[in-house]
């Protein structure tokens, strides 16, 4: 599986429910949210635009996805909104396709462009590790069935503060398939790397 495969067979709506745990304080936190995938074929105008914005060559990159989410957290605040919008471009190592850089409009940790790292795993899972200012994040993804699809992140900031979250995301539809540069309505029926 490359690392294009994972997100086509990403692409859909999908049910998240997350289980948060607050490292520090010793307690865990429930959730959900709606998260849609859309799949970016190579040269698509968003993982040109985004190879752009990190001054990296858009030929270079292998397609991205496009990610929208909607969720609710226990803790939440009145203020508090967990919905939200991100897409990114994949840059494999010329020496191994299976790791590379993520190129990210926007992070899962902190809402700023960054440049993060991929790899496709021996047992075909997706890891993605990026490093921020103040802190680092590592996900990783993995199906259990076409339709059911795993997650697990950590993250750390500075000082030691962690949260290290579970999350089971099942299929609520399948998406058409976007023409080639194209765009597909069909995807919003209805959260980053941050889902």
């Amino acid at each position: 599986m490359d690392v294009m495969d994972f997100f086509r067979l990403s692409a859909g709506e999908w049910n998240s429910q997350r289980t948060t745990h607050h490292l520090p304080f010793r307690r865990a936190e429930l959730g959900g949210s709606t998260i849609k995938v859309e799949a970016l074929a190579a040269g698509h105008a968003r993982v040109v635009e985004i190879c752009q914005l990190h001054e990296v060559d858009p030929a270079l990159a292998v397609g991205g996805a496009f990610v929208t989410w909607e969720g609710a957290m226990a803790w939440d605040k009145d203020d508090e909104n967990h919905a939200g919008s991100t897409v990114f471009a994949l840059v494999p190592d010329s020496d191994n396709p299976s790791h590379g850089q993520l190129l990210r409009e926007r992070g899962y940790a902190e809402i700023v462009p960054v440049i993060g790292r991929y790899e496709v795993d021996g047992d075909e899972g997706l890891l993605l590790i990026t490093e921020y200012e103040t802190m680092s994040s590592i996900e990783r993804f993995w199906f259990a069935n076409p339709n059911l699809r795993l997650r697990t992140s950590v993250v750390k900031r500075f000082g030691g503060f962690s949260t290290a979250s579970f999350c089971a995301e099942s299929r609520l539809s399948e998406p058409e398939i976007a023409p080639e540069g194209g765009h597909t309505e069909a995807l919003l029926p209805l959260s980053a790397f941050g889902w």
